[in-house]
């Protein structure tokens, strides 16, 4: 048979004295008295057979047991600590996942407002080119493209429709004139994203893919390839979304007039839940109302 485990209060304590190694600031800690947390480490120490702590003239040293024994056990009080926040989830902590590109093109740069309006909730972004699942990796409302239905049991709401501009830095095309034509265009470098979307645009704009085609830098993030175009080393074609700051700052401009509507758009995605308005209601409102602004 396995021996019997210590008491859990025991190591708990033992864990918050190991941190400190002293008696009296792991009691305030624990908000019980120092005798209490000594006789706590000496039950332990007799229940282990082995001594945990070197008792010095100001404070404690860990023996090498001890020392090896306090990774241990801090980490399975943070694996308990999980598991009960999973089973008992509060509805104040909210993973919401997205795109790279949406998040440090879009979302970041408002988040700031989403903080001081929502002081009580502790918002997780979770930023992955990789579809995440709900339950899975624990996500409670994803920003999705695409079109729905997403899955069963999920609900789904339009946040944006998507439209692709091209645009490039002032600096670029004050260096080599706007592009009008299918000729002008050949000594331009595209930027392309994994959507690879330029032959479908060029084909919208004079009619047919120029032959040949300019030269083209690939990117596997469309943020990438907006941050190449802010560089000044080519024209980007992104969605009108992640770059209108900039191109209200003046960062960046509008290559073309002309825009690239696509099929797919932006969608909120989360599982479908009766109940009380929550922390996710908060954030999904927070978004559509954030959009509407920009």
């Amino acid at each position: 048979m396995s021996s019997p485990l210590p008491p859990l209060n025991a190591l708990r304590v033992f864990e918050v004295v190991a941190r400190h190694l002293n008696f009296r600031l792991a009691a305030d800690e624990l908000e019980v008295t120092q005798a209490a947390v000594a006789q706590q480490i000496r039950g332990l120490e007799a229940h282990l057979g082995a001594r945990l702590f070197e008792r010095l003239p100001r404070g404690l040293r860990l023996t090498e047991g001890g020392l090896a024994y306090s990774h241990s056990i801090r980490s399975a009080l943070a694996l308990i600590g999980e598991a009960t926040a999973a089973l008992r989830p509060d509805d104040r902590h909210l993973t919401v996942s997205v795109t790279p590109t949406f998040a440090s093109r879009w979302l970041i740069p408002r988040l700031g407002s989403f903080t001081q309006a929502h002081l009580d909730i502790d918002l997780r972004v979770l930023a992955s080119e990789r579809l995440s699942r709900f339950q899975a990796d624990g996500v409670d409302l994803a920003v999705r493209y695409g079109r729905p239905p997403f899955g069963p049991g999920l609900n789904a709401e339009l946040l944006t429709e998507q439209r692709m501009v091209a645009v490039a830095s002032p600096a670029l095309l004050a260096q080599q004139g706007t592009p009008r034509s299918a000729e002008q265009l050949q000594p331009f470098l595209l930027l392309h994203d994994a959507h690879n979307l330029w032959p479908t645009y060029i084909a919208q704009l004079f009619g047919q893919p120029t032959q040949p085609m300019p030269r083209n830098l690939r990117f596997n993030q469309t943020a990438l390839a907006i941050e190449a175009a802010l560089a000044g080393q080519g024209l980007a074609l992104s969605s009108e979304l992640f770059v209108k700051d900039d191109l209200h700052a003046g960062r960046l401009v509008q290559v073309f007039e002309q825009a690239l509507p696509m099929d797919k758009h932006l969608y909120l995605v989360w599982p479908r839940k009766d109940g009380a308005p929550t922390a996710l209601d908060a954030v999904r409102h927070w978004l559509q109302r954030q959009i509407g602004d920009a």
